[in-house]
Parts: C-alpha cells; sequence; structure tokens
C-alpha cells in the first residue's frame, strides 16, 4: 500500500463555491491508461485494467453535502502463494458526508465515531482522492490464484534434521517414557 506523503497520482477537484446549492452535481470519472498506469503503481498492484467513479454531489440542507457514487475497478495483483497474476473485479458503494459543522475532536485520545462517512466540508472535494481512497480499501489483502494453497514447507540447514511440533512441545515425550517404566504385569 502506499505510504502517507506518497502525491496522488490522479487529481479531479471540485470546488463546493462553484456548484448548484440546489440540485446534485453528477460526475462520471474515469482515467486514461497513462493515469492508470501511474495508479497502478501508486497502489502498489500489477495493473489497473479499468477505473470509475460514478455519482453525485447533493447538496443537504443549507451547508452541507452528500456525495454517493458508484466505483468499479479490474485489477491485477500477485498472488501471494504462486506470484501468478490474480484478476479482481471491484464493486464498491462509496458515500461521503461532508459537513459544514463537524466537531472537532478533543483530548489525546479520541475515540473513532460511529458513522465513518462524515467528514469535516472543504473548500475544495477532489473526487479523485475519494476515488482512490476507496480503491485501496476496496483492493484484496491477500489475492490467490484458483487452486493456490498453502502447503507445509519445512525448511533446515544441510544434514540437519528437520523439527516438528512434536518436537517443540515440553511434554511429547511423557507418555513414552511413562509407558517404558510400567513393570510388566
Amino acid at each position: 500500500m502506499t505510504e502517507p506523503d506518497t502525491p496522488l497520482p490522479w487529481r479531479h477537484p471540485v470546488k463546493i463555491a462553484e456548484l448548484a446549492a440546489r440540485k446534485p452535481t453528477r460526475f462520471d470519472l474515469i482515467p486514461d491508461a497513462e493515469t492508470r498506469a501511474c495508479i497502478a503503481e501508486w497502489a502498489g498492484i500489477t495493473a489497473l485494467a479499468t477505473l470509475r467513479l460514478k455519482g453525485e454531489l447533493t447538496p443537504k440542507g443549507r451547508h452541507d453535502w452528500l456525495l454517493t457514487a458508484a466505483l468499479t475497478a479490474r485489477v491485477e495483483q500477485p498472488c501471494v502463494i504462486t506470484l501468478t497474476p490474480v484478476v479482481t473485479d471491484l464493486s464498491e458503494t462509496v458515500e461521503r458526508r461532508y459537513l459544514a459543522d463537524m466537531p472537532e475532536p478533543e483530548g489525546d485520545e479520541i475515540e473513532m465515531p460511529e458513522d465513518d462517512s462524515a467528514e469535516p466540508l472543504p473548500a475544495t472535494i477532489d473526487l479523485a482522492a475519494v476515488a482512490l481512497e476507496a480503491l485501496e480499501l476496496a483492493l484484496p489483502l491477500y489475492p490467490r490464484a484458483e487452486g493456490a494453497e498453502f502447503s507445509d514447507t519445512t525448511v533446515t540447514e544441510p544434514g540437519a534434521a528437520p523439527i516438528t511440533d512434536e518436537d517443540v512441545k515440553p511434554f511429547a515425550n511423557l507418555r513414552s517414557l511413562m509407558e517404558a517404566r510400567k513393570p510388566d504385569a
């Protein structure tokens, strides 16, 4: 995944002051091939065949805004077991509430609010940044190729006997010692 200070490879800022105050503003963002390649590198994935964020920004009340959108993407990542390419189709619903009077958290320790879609209203909303955040959250953490399974692998130095789970259990041999000490009946 990306580092926090890494600049975003795709931007699409929308100034709130320039939006219609009484009706939704619709958008349909699809980056070109060169931008998708930059996004794939930025996100640490092999390829990004498609990416689309389609939705609307709707005014709520006098100062708040609601962003609702559908994110769709086709990503390619290496399998965590075999490193073969794994293609995944993503489809996510994205919702953000931008609040003009969002209270600032106080104190050293802050509890996460139950509503994680609420954010302070900025002067400019970067729709591409919303798409990139949703993409990163939707990416499979451990992509696996069909049929790929972990197998037991034992590695030792040449000539050494591998240690098994039974070898490291402190009472593994106790039963055999007890059996050996029993007098024959």
